[in-house]
């Protein structure tokens, strides 16, 4: 089918769905405004394989009716450098295209045929970064000759606390445990057995950060019981620090899940061989272990912060 109409065709078809914006667009694009496009092939390959540029009409010149916009190219980022990667894109279309073609654009601008294998590792989390906003993330689709194929699918619909999870984790630390919840929510419907060892991960590193903070030490070989226990004598959360039976009670069930998720992980997590006769764990354990872990580290960073606050106004 000729390119411009199967574009056309393609932004009809897209009239009624979910699309990525402009700005995330943008965004994405001006990932290359101080780097190659490419580092495997030259940036005019790779273009020749997402647009007909040897039949496109000029941006500039339009008075060479024999010039064409691959013409154009060569002029401005061989013959001379004038053209930024960023304008390049621009000027193909990226910004106009329809999503498919986009998306496609995504898929070969992370193909490991076109980045080493670093690049392409950077360039997946920094463009994922940007389609999250639109509910949208390179996904994995195969794997070849040892190297990664992705294209952009929908992101999972998470649970209604997710959102909240991550914006409380991420305020507390965006690297290190917000990251790790990351990994949560990206493994949990694919990767039961790394879900399930990730959520135990995570709450063992919010009571680590929460104890330093405190003024503090861990022994670095307590496991997670051990240091919720610790963690809970800094937050006044053992079950004896209060007289209501209600609170004793809440209190000891989260004393329950801490020591549950420790047990599920060496059980079903993916830090021991599974061996013959092992249980497997399903979705549905790691979706359980997921949301306890999120629900348990916000409760306890939301309970720092509220003790932090009154120790400043005593």
């Amino acid at each position: 089918m000729n390119f411009d109409l199967s574009e056309a065709v393609a932004k009809v078809e897209e009239t009624d769905i979910e699309t990525i914006t402009e700005i995330t667009r943008r965004r994405i694009i001006s990932l290359f405004h101080n780097r190659r496009i490419c580092t495997e092939i030259e940036e005019i390959d790779f273009l020749r394989r997402l647009w007909p540029i040897d039949k496109m009409p000029t941006v500039y010149d339009r008075g060479w009716a024999s010039r064409s916009f691959e013409d154009e190219i060569r002029q401005h980022t061989m013959a001379n450098d004038d053209w930024a990667n960023k304008e390049l894109l621009e000027f193909a279309g990226a910004l106009t295209c329809s999503q498919a073609q986009f998306f496609r654009f995504l898929a070969l601008v992370t193909d490991p045929l076109v980045q080493t294998a670093d690049n392409q590792a950077e360039l997946v989390k920094k463009i994922d970064e940007h389609l999250a906003h639109d509910g949208y993330k390179l996904t994995q689709v195969r794997v070849r000759s040892g190297c990664p194929y992705y294209e952009v699918r929908p992101s999972p619909k998470g649970a209604p606390g997710d959102q909240n999870t991550s914006y409380v984790l991420e305020a507390f630390e965006p690297n290190e445990i917000h990251g790790r919840w990351h990994a949560i929510m990206e493994s949990r419907s694919t990767d039961p057995g790394r879900t399930i060892t990730l959520a135990r991960t995570l709450l063992e590193d919010v009571c680590k950060w929460i104890i330093v903070e405190a003024g503090d030490a861990y022994d670095e070989k307590a496991d997670l019981p051990v240091l919720y226990k610790q963690l809970a004598k800094i937050l006044k959360l053992a079950p004896d620090d209060y007289t209501e039976e209600v609170f004793k009670q809440i209190l000891g069930s989260c004393q329950s899940i801490v020591s549950g998720l420790s047990s599920i992980r060496n059980k079903l997590g993916d830090a021991h061989s599974i061996g013959p006769r092992r249980a497997r764990p399903a979705a549905r354990h790691a979706e359980l272990a997921a949301n306890l872990s999120g629900a348990m580290a916000t409760f306890l960073v939301s309970t720092w912060e509220t003790r932090k606050n009154e120790t400043k106004a005593a």
